[in-house]
């Protein structure tokens, strides 16, 4: 008797284990990724976040954040799938990748969709040519100045606080991607680039200079699901949630040069999951 109470607490323990475990394997999108045998993932060129290392492969501290987190999860390492911005949502709606690496969490899109826990958090900055000759500080500076040209990329979560700071759609020239806005300023088209504090490592090799904006509101991104694969998401929030208390944040900071990656680390700190920072989040 004593053995067979044994083996039914055990059982009992094996079924208690948080995914991946056997009783959990209905989940549609996990049976999806056992059946393919690899995790789809989106991503874009965000250096040094995500982009296409020599070899053609995906690198950068989201891709290794989430890797690590696909790992514990018993899953291979995400297979990338590069995307436009403005085609991520509706490529995972279509069920063209499995879930989005990082976008921005809005009220809108949480509307649409679910967000893992933060993984990358930030105020505004200004990426300006160096010695900051227009004297900016903060978005409501550019806004002040109408002939200032402001170099934006169309799809980004801060083109409303960007309005509501006053900034009109004559002063924006918008630029699909980072290193088209870099370009843009270095070569006299824009003032500004608008982006987060972190975006861009080791801003004044490539001819600009930071400022932060310090009347901006704290942004943060995190990894997108679709609604139906809601367990999916908690079991990988569950574990980015760990290696962030862990330190992971700083050390891929370290490691990939990220600019002031100490700020990011102690935001993300006080931020568990999405509604703490968008409250109607789920």
């Amino acid at each position: 008797m004593r053995v067979r109470s044994k083996l039914s607490l055990l059982l009992v323990a094996l079924t208690g284990c948080s995914f991946p475990t056997s009783s959990q394997t209905e989940d549609s999108l996990l049976v999806s990724i056992r059946k393919a045998g690899k995790v789809k993932v989106a991503v874009a060129s965000l250096p040094p976040y995500m982009m296409m290392s020599p070899s053609g492969e995906a690198t950068g501290a989201i891709v290794d954040l989430h890797n690590m987190v696909l790992k514990r999860l018993g899953l291979p390492a995400l297979t990338p799938v590069f995307t436009q911005w403005d085609a991520m949502i509706p490529g995972l709606q279509a069920h063209q990748f499995d879930y989005v690496a990082s976008l921005a969490i809005t009220e809108a899109r949480c509307k649409q969709m679910l967000f893992s826990g933060p993984q990358y958090a930030y105020q505004l900055g200004l990426f300006v040519l160096p010695g900051n000759p227009k004297s900016l500080t903060s978005v409501a500076d550019v806004a002040r100045s109408r002939d200032i040209k402001m170099a934006i990329i169309t799809s980004a979560a801060w083109m409303t606080y960007v309005l509501k700071q006053g900034v009109k759609s004559e002063q924006f020239v918008r630029v699909p991607d980072v290193q088209a806005s870099l370009a843009t300023v270095v070569g006299g088209r824009a003032d500004v680039y608008i982006d987060s504090q972190v975006s861009i490592p080791s801003p004044e090799q490539k001819g600009v200079e930071l400022v932060v904006d310090e009347q901006s509101p704290v942004f943060v991104s995190g990894a997108v699901f679709r609604k139906e694969d809601v367990r999916f998401r908690d079991a990988f929030s569950e574990q980015l949630h760990l290696l962030i208390r862990s330190g992971a944040i700083q050390d891929l900071s370290n490691k990939y040069g990220v600019a002031n990656g100490h700020a990011e680390a102690e935001l993300l700190a006080r931020l568990t999951k999405a509604s703490d920072a968008v409250p109607s989040c789920e």
